[in-house]
C-alpha cells in the first residue's frame, strides 16, 4: 500500500530533473566513486563551495559568488547518485543531505543580506529576509506534511527552481531581481503546499 502511495505522490520539477539527468549523473557519480571521493565528501564540498560563494556575495562580487553557487549546488544531486551507486543510500544520508542543502541556501542569502545591510539598502535587506523565510518554509511545510503522511510535493518554486533563478541572475549581476523573485514565489510555494495539505485533511477518511 505504501509503495502504491509513493508512486502516486506528486513529482516536483526537482524530481523530474533527477530523472531526466540520470544518464548524465550516473557516469559522473561513478567516476568520483572510482577516484575515491565519497558521497559525504561531495556533500561537504558543495556546502563549502556555497560558503565561499556567500563570502564573495557579502563583498559585493555577485558574478563570482553566483559562479560558485552554479558549480557547487549540483553536488547535491551527485552525492545522492554516488551513494546509490555504492549501495550506501540510506535515510540518514538523505537527512544530512537535506540539512546541508538548507545551510547552503541560507549561506548564499546570508551573503546577500550582509551586502545589502552594509550598503544601507533597507528594502533589499527586508526582501532577502522574506526570500530566506520563504525558502525555509517551503522545506518545512513539506517535511511536516510528510511526517503526518500528507503529500505536499507541489509548488512553483522548489529548490531546483530557486537555484535556476538565483545563480544565473547573480552571474549577470542582477541580485535584486533574484531576491524579489524568490521572496514572492517561494512564499507562494509554501502557501500552495499548505493548501494542498488542507485539501487532503478535509477529505473524509
Amino acid at each position: 500500500m505504501e509503495k502504491t502511495a509513493e508512486k502516486l505522490k506528486t513529482k516536483t520539477f526537482t524530481d523530474y530533473m533527477r530523472i531526466w539527468f540520470k544518464g548524465v549523473l550516473d557516469p559522473i557519480g561513478a567516476f568520483f566513486n572510482r577516484i575515491g571521493v565519497t558521497p559525504n565528501m561531495m556533500t561537504m564540498l558543495g556546502l563549502l563551495g556555497n560558503m565561499v560563494g556567500a563570502w564573495f556575495l557579502a563583498k559585493g562580487n555577485m558574478p563570482l559568488g553566483g559562479l560558485f553557487m552554479l558549480i557547487c549546488t549540483p553536488f547535491d544531486a551527485l552525492d545522492g547518485t554516488m551513494a546509490r551507486l555504492r549501495g550506501e543510500a540510506n535515510e540518514f544520508g538523505a537527512f544530512v543531505d537535506s540539512v546541508t542543502d538548507r545551510y547552503s541556501e541560507l549561506f548564499i542569502l546570508g551573503g546577500l543580506l550582509y551586502w545589502f545591510t552594509t550598503n544601507n539598502d533597507h528594502i533589499s535587506t527586508v526582501v532577502v529576509y522574506a526570500a530566506a523565510a520563504g525558502s525555509v518554509l517551503v522545506s518545512y511545510v513539506k517535511a511536516r506534511a510528510d511526517s503526518l503522511k500528507f503529500d505536499a510535493n507541489v509548488g512553483i518554486l522548489t529548490r531546483m527552481e530557486r537555484y535556476l533563478v538565483i545563480a544565473p541572475l547573480l552571474l549577470l549581476n542582477l541580485p535584486i531581481y533574484a531576491i524579489w523573485i524568490v521572496a514572492i514565489l517561494a512564499n507562494i510555494t509554501a502557501l500552495q503546499r499548505f493548501w494542498k495539505v488542507r485539501q487532503q485533511a478535509r477529505k473524509p477518511a
